[in-house]
């Protein structure tokens, strides 16, 4: 498959100062990469030009290559051996299997959550939420992305169990991709969802706030299942 990056397409603006965060450059790569998949400008099943990426993000190839074996521990990026470096394609019965263990895993960390939330917590998620929801209807999507794995990041650390996030975090890496391609189809009703699961975690209620968890990810496999049926 050819890349969207048209030659004339790439420009140098992308990460004008990848070497100015604490991050290194691989990991700044891996990120501006993520966005790319994230938001569509790289589709599933395209493959992923290391000297073309490497130009539209003005670095050399090496940190390009080391970011996408970073991104390829994730999901969303699968190496084939002399064949090069692909999006992660979209396999239904896959994804169906990932977001029923994101089910039990994030149900009960929204119940812990529920139960050791501080009021700071509870107003914080739900600052999380409106800025999602904001940008969702800006059609921002990388910011809507980020939002939306910051919020059930937040959740995790709310639970008190340093475990949790060792185990949610590569569902939630290799299903992040759902997530940018549902966006135009549902949209606030994302929203109004994590809504529910912020709420009643703010009121103490840790069977709402699983059962808010189970309402979420069935809708999403619902539609998941209408979009490729």
């Amino acid at each position: 498959m050819s890349s969207r990056f048209g030659t004339s397409a790439i420009t140098l603006t992308v990460m004008p100062s990848l070497g100015d965060t604490h991050r290194t450059l691989r990991e700044a790569a891996a990120d501006e990469i993520h966005a790319l998949i994230l938001n569509g400008e790289l589709a599933p099943g395209e493959r992923l030009l290391e000297d073309r990426l490497a130009a539209k993000l003005g670095v050399s190839r090496n940190p390009v290559r080391e970011a996408i074996r970073l991104l390829e521990s994730t999901g969303l990026v699968e190496v084939i051996p002399r064949r090069g470096a692909y999006v992660t394609k979209v396999d239904v019965d896959d994804l169906e299997q990932l977001l029923e263990m994101r089910g039990v895993v994030e149900g009960h960390a929204a119940e812990l959550a529920a139960a050791r939330r501080s009021d700071e917590d509870a107003r914080f998620l739900a600052e999380v939420v409106a800025n999602g929801r904001d940008a969702t209807a800006q059609g921002n999507i990388v910011k809507a992305a980020a939002c939306h794995r910051e919020f059930h990041m937040d959740i995790e650390r709310m639970a008190g169990n340093r475990y949790l996030t060792e185990v949610a975090e590569p569902l939630r890496s290799r299903t992040e991709l759902v997530f940018a391609l549902l966006l135009d189809t549902r949209r606030q009703l994302t929203w109004s969802e994590h809504e529910a699961i912020c709420d009643a975690i703010a009121a103490g209620d840790r069977e709402a706030a699983r059962a808010a968890v189970d309402r979420h990810l069935a809708s999403v496999r619902q539609v998941l299942r209408d979009l490729h049926a």
